[in-house]
């Protein structure tokens, strides 16, 4: 029925439509059928960048435009001849800074299949809508799957910012979802004083897919680009549903916590910093940008980050901190180990490692004088880790011991706020 339908009207992909059905009236680019979809199921993008899929068993399409005179269209057969991309001196020019991930990638519509930006023009013309807002300086930096990011990507990614942010009002990184909160985190403290609005934004779904996310998420972090915000940030839908606005999410207080829902990033013991739907309106204080970006990207990688289990054992911990300079706990509660675990933390301490505690709890803050394990880990020489993340604090950590092994300085820095990585003591009720 769908391929009868559409090749009445003479309709192939890529090609301008219009689906009624039930007196509804759906218009959008036909996509290529996903061999997911059900056989009579026709999946179009509309024009605020979702794609929907519609059953067209007893639905009427009209072709409305054929792909070439789409404009759209136009500009992505353009990046495999001229490899031009438009600018207009009228508008502020942002940087595209690809990574890889699910939203570094873009349809081919020949062949339906989804592809990784190898190319600044592929990552540029991904979605070609950003061109309305702004000029793009799009870059590949590299290409990985976030789980495979290391710390000396981070390192390099920060010297690539504060070198775009030279030319560009503001820089957008497409990044994979699963690791991105240790991305911002990361350029958080390796980029002070920003001169400009630096924002990671993923895709929970790819583009192929009727729930893509990915168009609206960068849709947005466009738009916080060209903004006053001089922080690193995440922006990411607010909502499971597609028509609520997206979240603004502090770069060290932001964690992915569903594997797959639209909403999956969520501010920890804070509020988002704002949202963004038409246009971008902050909710909370934010840091403004400056003049010139200060940037500082050492690091000691030897620092590991250990949850506490029932039956954790010293033996374990001395594993884990073998050639590691500093150790993470995610503890229970208020930051809790087993008992029998202390005198080798204790020994670990004494021998010259900084050893920080954290809650695997997330919402909350560690409280270390409220039982006997928490005082005794305080005597231990332990140093609390207020309300950080535990990735976060595991990236601080690795930041400190980059710049001193001093036993006092490292637990004064770690207790200091640098990046906006520890809140103040406040009431946060979790809906």
């Amino acid at each position: 029925m769908r391929l009868e339908k559409l090749n009445e009207i003479g309709a192939e992909d890529g090609d301008l439509i219009e689906i009624i059905k039930k007196g509804e009236r759906y218009k959008g680019r036909l996509m290529p059928h996903h061999s997911f979809s059900g056989e009579d199921i026709v999946t179009i993008k509309m024009e605020n960048g979702y794609n929907i899929g519609i059953n067209v068993a007893k639905a009427e399409i009209r072709l409305i435009k054929k792909v070439r005179e789409i404009k759209n269209m136009k500009n992505i057969k353009k990046i495999k001849t001229k490899k031009e991309i438009p600018f207009d001196p009228s508008k502020e020019a942002i940087s595209i800074m690809g990574t890889g991930g699910t939203i570094a990638s873009y349809v081919d519509y020949r062949t339906g299949g989804v592809h990784p930006a190898t190319s600044p023009q592929e990552l540029a013309f991904s979605f070609p809508e950003i061109f309305d807002y702004c000029n793009i300086k799009a870059r590949v930096i590299f290409q990985k799957f976030s789980e495979n990011i290391h710390p000396k990507d981070w390192q390099i990614l920060a010297r690539e910012v504060a070198e775009e942010l030279n030319d560009a009002v503001g820089v957008v990184i497409p990044h994979g979802t699963d690791t991105m909160g240790y991305t911002s985190a990361a350029l958080s403290f390796m980029l002070k004083k920003l001169n400009g609005p630096v924002v990671l934004v993923g895709s929970q779904r790819s583009s192929d897919r009727p729930s893509s996310d990915a168009a609206k998420n960068l849709l947005a972090g466009i738009k916080v680009a060209l903004s006053d915000i001089g922080e690193v940030v995440v922006v990411m839908h607010g909502s499971s549903s597609s028509f609520e606005p997206c979240e603004i999410h502090r770069g060290t207080k932001v964690r992915k916590m569903h594997s797959s829902r639209r909403d999956a990033f969520q501010s920890i013991n804070v509020n988002p910093i704002g949202i963004v739907d038409e246009e971008v309106i902050f909710k909370e204080k934010y840091r403004k940008k400056g003049e010139e970006t200060v940037i500082d990207t050492k690091i000691n990688e030897k620092v590991a980050l250990l949850y506490s289990y029932p039956g954790l054992d010293g033996e374990a911990i001395e594993r884990m901190c073998d050639g590691k300079d500093g150790l993470v706990i995610a503890g229970t509660g208020l930051g809790h180990v087993p008992k029998k675990c202390i005198p080798v933390i204790k020994k670990l301490i004494d021998g010259g490692m900084p050893i920080v505690m954290t809650t695997q709890c997330l919402w909350g803050r560690v409280n270390m004088n409220v039982y006997s394990t928490g005082r005794d880990l305080i005597k231990a020489g332990v140093i609390p880790g207020e309300d950080m993340l535990p990735e976060t604090a595991y990236i601080k950590l690795m930041w400190v011991l980059g710049h001193t092994s001093d036993k006092n300085d490292v637990s004064l820095l770690m207790k200091k706020n640098l990046a906006g990585e520890i809140e103040e003591r406040r009431s946060m009720i979790k809906d």
